[in-house]
């Protein structure tokens, strides 16, 4: 399993290209840039499968209809966030950004429990991360030994908390039973910023001294 590192919006919100062999992909978090996106799905000769939300800021979501439409292909997300992706107030766009609010119709297929999943040719883990938001999720991909945790856990830091539906500490609850207990040379693919691994955050994250 392979994966691509695509910051996109102004954000620079880090979306994902998780593909195979045969060149079908999962396409996480599409935040913005669309056009930019497509480009490089085309270069790289992939056939999207899925859209995944680890969850819907308005950060990570901008770009979701326009790819679902170009593709055809499904949207999934938490349930408990089911709503955000229609409503810039639960979104926060309508909070932050300074021009037109961002939103996207509904999610075509809700998570609503942890565990394995099977989405086309991709077998993998959903893991409830919340804290930053309500409905955060990480998924897993244990045989290929990387995670996609959204906005819970960065180089050196955390996700903020101070956003409607955050908590502090559920997020750092999130953070210790849920990814800290993964093996260590599991990398961590964060919504923004530069990779890192499960070991390094346990030795030197200022967030998480004392796990």
């Amino acid at each position: 399993m392979k994966w691509k590192q695509i910051p996109l919006g102004p954000l620079q919100t880090n979306c994902y290209l998780v593909y195979d062999e045969r060149k079908t992909c999962l396409i996480v978090d599409p935040g913005e840039n669309p056009r930019k996106l497509t480009g490089i799905i085309e270069e790289l000769e992939l056939k999207p499968e899925a859209i995944v939300l680890t969850h819907a800021h308005f950060d990570h979501i901008g770009a979701v209809d326009r790819i679902r439409d170009k593709y055809g292909i499904k949207v999934y997300i938490h349930e408990k966030e089911k709503d955000w992706l229609t409503d810039p107030a639960l979104n926060g766009s309508k909070h932050f950004m300074q021009h037109e609010p961002i939103k996207a119709r509904e999610a075509d297929e809700l998570f609503t429990d942890e565990g394995p999943i099977s989405i086309a040719n991709f077998y993998f883990e959903v893991l409830e991360t919340p804290g930053h938001s309500p409905g955060s999720v990480s998924f897993h991909f244990p045989k290929s030994k990387f995670i996609l945790a959204g906005d819970a856990l960065f180089q050196g830091s955390i996700g903020r908390t101070d956003l409607p539906g955050g908590n502090h500490n559920q997020l750092i609850k999130s953070i210790h039973d849920k990814l800290l207990v993964l093996p260590e040379e599991t990398e961590v693919l964060p919504g923004h910023g530069p990779t890192t691994t499960i070991g390094m955050e346990m030795e030197s994250n200022p967030f998480l001294n004392g796990f």
